[in-house]
Parts: C-alpha cells; sequence; structure tokens
C-alpha cells in the first residue's frame, strides 16, 4: 500500500475482490466512480450528489442556530463529552487485545499523542459538536516526509463541502460476456474552492492521508451520509413558522381596531380616495414587524388591513364615525406552537423532561427512570461508538508510520480497541448500583451452597458476571491483601512481645528498698 507517497510490502488483501457481477456498496457515503478496463474514462452523478450534500450541510448548520435546537444539540453534546479536570474525556481499553504489556504501554502512549494532536481535552465539545451536526468530519494528516517514522506531526481539520471520498470500481468482461468488479479504488478529492456541481476537479489526496469519520445515517437511495439533524430539518422549520405566526396574530390582535367612516360628501371617487388618505396619513401610525430580527419599526408609507380601517362615506349617511372591533379573545392558546416544540425534542431523540423548565429533576431508582431517559442514554452510547472511529483512523495512521505495527496486524487487532468516555448519565450509574446489589444479595443466599453444590469459579462467572482477566485480577489483589494483612499480624504480634519483654525487665531491675545492700549471702 501507499501511504504518503511512502510505499509499504504487504499481502494485495483489500485490491483484489474477486471477480464478481456484484458492484460493492460502500458504507460511508462515498462517491460512486466506474471505469472500464478497455477505455479510459469516468462516471460521476455530479447534479444528484455533490449539489444535494451541499444543501444538506447548509441546512443542518441554519437549524443548528435555532434556539430551540441548539438547546436539544447542547444537552446531547453535554451528555456525550464530560469533561472533568481530573479525568481525561476519552481512554483507551486494551483488555482484549491478546498482546504483551509493554506493546499495549507503547499503543497508549500513541493514543495519547493522537489526543494532544486533536487537542482533545480544550476542543472535544467543539469536535464532538461540529461531527454531530455535519454528520462527518475529515482532518488532514500531516507528516514529514524525510522521517515519516516520526508519526503525524498536525492533523488540520478541513471543510466538509470541500472534499469528497471518491470510489473507483474498475470493471472487466469474463469469457462469458459479463462485467465483472475487477478492482476497487478509493481516494479523496480536495478544492479549497469547494466542490460543486460546476466544480468537480481538485487534487487528488490517498486514502491515508484523510481521517474520516461518517455519523453511520446512509441514505439508501443516494447513498449520501446524513446528520443526526436530518429528522429535525421539517420539525424546525414548522417551529420557526407557528411562533412567527403566533408572534404576529399576538401583535395585530393583541389590542382593539378601529374603524374610522370618514364623511366625503359629494366628492368623486379619486378626490374622495386621496381625501381618505390624507386624513389617514395625518393620524395613523403603521407598525411593522420583521420576522427575522423580532424587532418592530414604524411604517408610515403602505395601508394594511392589520391596523385602523379608514372607510369613506357618501353624503347622506351618518357623517363621520369612529368605532372599535374587540381583540384576539384566544392570545394565551399556544398549544400548537408546544405541539410542534416536543415534535421537535423527539425528532433529537432529547427527553422533553430534560428541556422543561417546569420539570424538576428526580434523581430516584432505576426502577423510576423513564423509558425516555433509558432511551437516550443508548442513544449516547451509539454516538460515542460512531464518533470513536476518528481515534481509529488517526492511532492506525500513526502506529503504521512508527512501525509498531504492520498494515494486515491492525486488520487484527483492530476489533479488540476500545474507547472509553467518561460518563455523567445518572440512569448508568444507577443501573450498576443496583445490578451489583443485586449480583451480591444473590451471593449470600448462594454462600453456604459454595463448595458443595457449586464452585466457586463457577459463582464468579454466573452469579458477579465476571471475565477471566476480572478474576485473575481480584484473585491476585485478595492474595496481597492477605500478605498485607498477615503483615500486619505480625509486626503487631512483634510489638505485643517486645512490649512485654520490657515490662519483664524493668519489674527484674527494681530492689527491695528496705533491703540492706551490705548484707552478704550466707554460705
Amino acid at each position: 500500500m501507499n501511504l504518503f507517497g511512502f510505499e509499504f510490502k504487504r499481502k494485495q488483501l483489500n485490491q483484489d475482490v474477486g471477480n464478481s457481477v456484484i458492484t460493492p456498496t460502500p458504507d460511508d457515503g462515498s462517491m460512486l466512480t466506474s471505469s472500464s478496463s478497455s477505455y479510459y474514462g469516468l462516471v460521476i452523478d455530479v447534479d444528484t450528489v455533490i449539489k444535494n450534500e451541499n444543501d444538506l450541510i447548509r441546512r443542518y448548520r441554519e437549524i443548528s442556530q435555532y434556539s430551540d435546537c441548539e438547546s436539544a444539540i447542547e444537552e446531547i453534546v453535554n451528555e456525550a463529552i464530560v469533561s472533568d479536570p481530573n479525568t481525561p474525556v476519552v481512554s483507551i481499553s486494551l483488555d482484549s487485545l491478546q498482546v504483551t504489556d509493554q506493546i499495549k504501554e507503547i499503543i497508549i502512549q500513541e493514543f495519547d499523542r493522537i489526543l494532544t494532536l486533536f487537542n482533545f481535552d480544550e476542543k472535544a465539545y467543539d469536535i464532538f459538536r461540529s461531527w454531530y451536526i455535519d454528520g462527518r468530519i475529515y482532518y488532514h494528516v500531516i507528516v514529514d516526509e524525510v522521517n515519516p517514522q516520526n508519526g503525524i506531526m498536525e492533523l488540520r481539520v478541513i471543510d466538509p463541502r470541500k472534499i469528497r471520498k471518491i470510489t473507483n470500481i474498475q470493471k472487466g468482461r469474463d469469457p462469458r460476456g459479463f462485467d465483472i468488479v475487477t478492482n476497487v479504488e478509493e481516494y479523496y478529492l480536495y478544492n479549497n474552492t469547494g466542490i460543486t456541481e460546476q466544480t468537480v476537479q481538485g487534487i487528488r489526496l490517498s486514502k491515508d492521508s484523510i481521517v474520516y469519520c461518517t455519523s453511520g445515517l446512509i441514505d439508501a437511495n443516494t447513498n449520501m451520509v446524513l446528520s443526526h439533524l436530518h429528522g429535525a430539518i421539517k420539525p424546525t422549520n414548522q417551529l420557526k413558522m407557528i411562533e412567527d405566526a403566533l408572534v404576529i396574530y399576538r401583535i395585530t390582535r393583541s389590542s382593539e381596531r378601529r374603524v374610522f367612516y370618514i364623511d366625503v360628501g359629494n366628492l368623486s371617487k379619486f378626490k374622495a380616495e386621496n381625501y381618505v388618505t390624507d386624513i389617514m396619513n395625518r393620524y395613523r401610525n403603521k407598525m411593522v414587524y420583521d420576522a427575522q430580527t423580532g424587532t418592530i419599526s414604524e411604517n408610515k408609507r403602505h395601508m394594511a388591513m392589520v391596523e385602523d380601517f379608514w372607510m369613506p362615506r357618501r353624503e347622506g349617511g351618518r357623517g363621520t364615525e369612529i368605532t372599535t372591533l374587540p381583540s384576539g379573545q384566544a392570545l394565551d392558546n399556544i398549544s400548537d406552537l408546544e405541539y410542534f416544540q416536543n415534535k421537535l425534542f423527539q425528532s433529537l431523540k432529547v427527553p422533553l423532561s430534560r428541556l422543561q423548565p417546569q420539570t424538576n429533576f428526580t434523581l430516584g431508582r432505576s426502577t423510576e427512570v423513564s423509558r425516555e431517559e433509558v432511551k437516550f442514554n443508548k442513544f449516547v452510547e451509539r454516538l460515542r461508538k460512531k464518533f470513536s472511529f476518528l481515534f481509529k483512523d488517526a492511532l492506525k495512521i500513526q502506529l503504521i508510520l512508527k512501525g509498531i505495527i504492520r498494515p494486515d496486524e491492525w486488520d487484527m487487532v483492530e476489533n479488540f480497541v476500545k474507547f472509553d468516555f467518561q460518563r455523567d448519565n445518572y440512569f448508568s450509574e444507577l443501573k450498576e448500583s443496583e445490578i451489583m446489589q443485586q449480583r451480591v444479595g444473590l451471593l449470600g443466599v448462594i454462600d453456604p451452597y459454595v463448595g458443595k453444590y457449586y464452585s466457586s469459579n463457577w459463582v464468579r462467572k454466573h452469579i458477579l458476571m465476571q471475565t477471566e482477566k476480572e478474576i485473575q485480577e481480584m484473585e491476585f489483589e485478595i492474595q496481597q491483601d492477605q500478605e498485607l494483612a498477615m503483615q500486619q499480624q505480625m509486626q503487631q504480634q512483634q510489638m505485643i512481645a517486645q512490649a512485654q519483654g520490657q515490662d519483664q525487665g524493668q519489674g527484674q531491675g527494681q530492689e527491695d528498698p528496705n533491703a540492706n545492700p551490705n548484707t552478704q549471702p550466707q554460705q
């Protein structure tokens, strides 16, 4: 494989896809291109891919700035990224990896280096929020071309509108005349001015020079990557229209309207209209509501039906008259607004109790936690797993550049590398606490039968649900505790013996005060 222009000899595992008539479908939203072995050419569906994808990113960013949607996004990001000055936001777990402790320590050190390149301690919230809104995130890997063994020098973020992943499917013909897939080539196309339907040219970047992570949501019809905000586009637009309509209705119907009947006598139609207009401009005020800024301005240039009404009245009527129309009677009805607001929160999978200020926060037993909290906790866990691919790609490139592992070795250990995020979900804490209480309670019931009907190893595996590694660690720690307890007991016994010896020595050294020191014992 070629990595930053350097060739690494390895087995051709991913290049040769075998002779198959089935075209592989990528699950990362890459643009599909096809080329034939008989002639040179590429076929790209530019109009339906690039245009719609850029438009989706623009829509995601627009609705993320809406106040209600921004509150829901902040709740999700705060739940997924928990900051603590004494604990890292994310750590790597290599418990399932069957390698030596020395290699594990090296991998952990390189992962810390990756977090430093991302500046994850300070920018974790911004990185995760950007990935959640856009549905994808790109980083350009910069290395020292003279000394690539030094590893990654910098990770530079790329605007997703300026880069696309291309999957080139090379086809040929078998002896029977069928088109078969002979090879699949993946690379990235970058254009600093942006990739649009008019501009499809750019710089070709190798697959290993880009760290790429998607949301995992793929449109099956267009093969485009979707953001988790995709389902909130329609509810957000509906909520914005309902709010604007509600504000306009409150303003226009908040007070009584006046109707001016102006006596125009025997004036002609043209003169009567000018006369009414002159009086109207003299006494009326026109209030205009701006839906973009939410402000009200005064405008006297146009006549509107939402303001005072001016009606001409001919000779023979009752003359000039001013009457009033009643104001709105349902100004306090906001049920429609609440409906669309709840619909928006449901589309973002955020519990309504977290975003409603009138709902109190209760920390009870796990049996009292609502179903929405359970679903929200699982949703955040899925987000963390998808986001972890960002660390996996960067760690893979770092380990291969430094010669710690080979590319084929990474394929074998990739599934055993896990990432643990710091947790702050009270439901998870309650759930783990109650599970531990139930296990310990069941252990107390079955303890009299241990050694007679059940073995100690079986109880640890099936009652306490401990793994083999946890059992070994527990036995080692128990042995250390026993040795420490024996040492403390021996020290206590020695101290007691020394104290008793000192007491006996002091008793023998004391003399009778009535005895004569010159008296000699008889022979």
